[in-house]
């Protein structure tokens, strides 16, 4: 059995897209002056915040800047004007999206079902969240679902001083652990899975029928690649590969 399990966050334990597409569906719907259709806008807002996110990942900006750097892009085309302060785009992110973003949250059904099995394994392997989100924010995402005393950690670039893929050496060295003995489970091919794999840990891809990025079918993998749909599927995974 592995000695430590880093688990990402976003479309693995909470399903974040849909969060982000509800959220921003409500807003450009109320949105009298918009100059794109609905569907056109929520697939704008998606696209800048992948573009932003990878600036904050990459150490461009800051977790708020990027949030202002996506408002400045959007605005114009919600037909509203963009303020030159950035305390009132701060102020915009936090009224009109981060409060309706936090009441979409859904943890998907099988993670506290995986978690409790993993919990109950006499000598099991350690729990740690692995994720480039926000600390606060993810830790907010964890404790609204009861899913906190799961984890000995939750592990993000702020505490690592990296994103995803540098952070699982980091995140290695973090849970004093080799990454030989380390599992990590992920929704995302790449990142979470072919990633981890080159960084020496074992990649399992939780294959959720959906591609993050897109939306469209999950990419195909290669007949190597570690795969489980559910996260239930974890523990006897783990037990086979073991044995």
């Amino acid at each position: 059995m592995a000695d430590v399990i880093f688990f990402d966050l976003d479309g693995t334990l909470v399903d974040h897209r849909s969060a982000v597409l509800e959220t921003i569906g409500q807003i450009v719907q109320a949105a009298p002056n918009a100059t794109a259709p609905p569907a056109e806008l929520v697939a704008l807002w998606w696209t800048l915040e992948a573009r932003h996110m990878r600036e904050y990942l990459a150490g461009q900006c800051s977790f708020a800047e990027q949030h202002r750097r996506r408002l400045r892009s959007f605005l114009p085309m919600l037909g509203e004007p963009v303020p030159e302060s950035p305390g009132l785009l701060d102020a915009w992110i936090a009224e009109r999206y981060l409060t309706v973003f936090a009441e979409s949250w859904r943890c998907y059904p099988d993670v506290q079902p995986c978690l409790e099995t993993l919990k109950r394994l006499p000598r099991g392997p350690r729990l740690a969240v692995l994720t480039n989100g926000d600390p606060e924010q993810q830790r907010a995402k964890l404790a609204r679902f009861g899913l906190l005393e799961y984890f000995e950690a939750v592990l993000t670039p702020t505490e690592l001083g990296a994103a995803k893929p540098v952070a699982y050496a980091a995140a290695c060295r973090r849970m004093r652990t080799d990454p030989a003995q380390a599992v990590n489970v992920g929704d995302m091919l790449e990142g979470d899975v072919n990633a981890a794999s080159v960084a020496g840990l074992t990649g399992i891809w939780l294959d959720r029928g959906i591609d993050f990025v897109t939306g469209g079918p999950s990419p195909t993998a290669d007949e190597t690649v570690l795969r489980i749909e559910w996260l239930t599927d974890l523990p006897d995974h783990l037990s086979r590969t073991n044995a």
